[in-house]
């Protein structure tokens, strides 16, 4: 008799723990989901004076150039023509819209005074981050680099660009083959050649905000949410390096 009410009592005593573990188990936050990972766009692995294999250029000539021995990338506007687009446009749009890259070529085409390289991995940036770090080297009619974002498969994008010879940050539309002014920077920042400086720019919705140096000096809100490729930007006769292009998805 007293051993049976022993293990009675010891079931009880087990199943008392049972459900204290439950509810202990239950009072636990539920555990969130790992924020997404910044997504490096390097060129350690392309060849030097050969094309990037982590962007498809589509005006303009840009290449892999070795700067310090460290590899970067590079929109060379030495031999720039108007109306140039890259070698290969349309297969390179072919592979990133497929059957609509049509439209991307003839609006990119109106867009040839802008050389433009979009980043390959990025399927559709929409909110979060995008960085990196530019080296202005030369040029006679203009000295620029930008971020390119925004960039739809009929060709229409958005940038912010830094320009040497007027010394502002700007936001940009390109729609339909023209182009349009949206937002200039709060102060003019002169920079001078041959130095690495940094430009970010950060997407909530349809929240702009660009950023040089640390400091921001844009913030506009666009017609719509922002969705699409993303890539980089320069202007006519410009040599510029790129470096560090970082971007970051944050969650809506």
């Amino acid at each position: 008799m007293k051993r049976n009410l022993l293990i009675l009592n010891l079931i009880l005593l087990g199943l008392i723990c049972a459900v204290f573990a439950v509810q202990a188990q239950s009072k636990k936050p539920a555990s969130k989901s790992a924020a997404p990972k910044p997504i490096r766009i390097d060129v350690n692995k392309d060849k030097v004076g050969g094309e990037s294999s982590r962007f498809l250029s589509m005006v303009g000539d840009w290449m892999v150039v070795e700067d310090g021995g460290k590899k970067v990338y590079a929109a060379d506007g030495r031999q720039w023509l108007r109306g140039n687009p890259a070698r290969g446009l349309a297969e390179k749009a072919r592979t990133i819209y497929g059957s609509k890259h049509e439209d991307f070529v003839d609006n990119v085409k109106a867009f040839a005074y802008f050389p433009i390289s979009v980043a390959k991995d990025i399927d559709d940036f929409q909110n979060g981050e995008i960085s990196m770090k530019f080296k202005m080297v030369s040029g006679q009619l203009d000295k620029c680099a930008g971020i390119l974002f925004n960039v739809k498969p009929n060709g229409d994008y958005l940038t912010v660009r830094f320009n040497g010879k007027e010394d502002n940050l700007v936001l940009w539309t390109f729609k339909q083959g023209k182009r349009s002014f949206v937002k200039k920077g709060t102060e003019n920042v002169p920079l001078e050649l041959g130095k690495w400086y940094d430009m970010k720019i950060a997407v909530h919705g349809a929240q702009i905000e660009g950023w040089l140096n640390g400091k921001k000096l844009i913030d506009y809100t666009w017609a719509e949410p922002i969705s699409g490729k993303v890539g980089l930007w320069s202007k006519t006769d410009s040599v510029s390096y790129f470096d560090e292009v970082t971007v970051t998805p944050m969650a809506k």
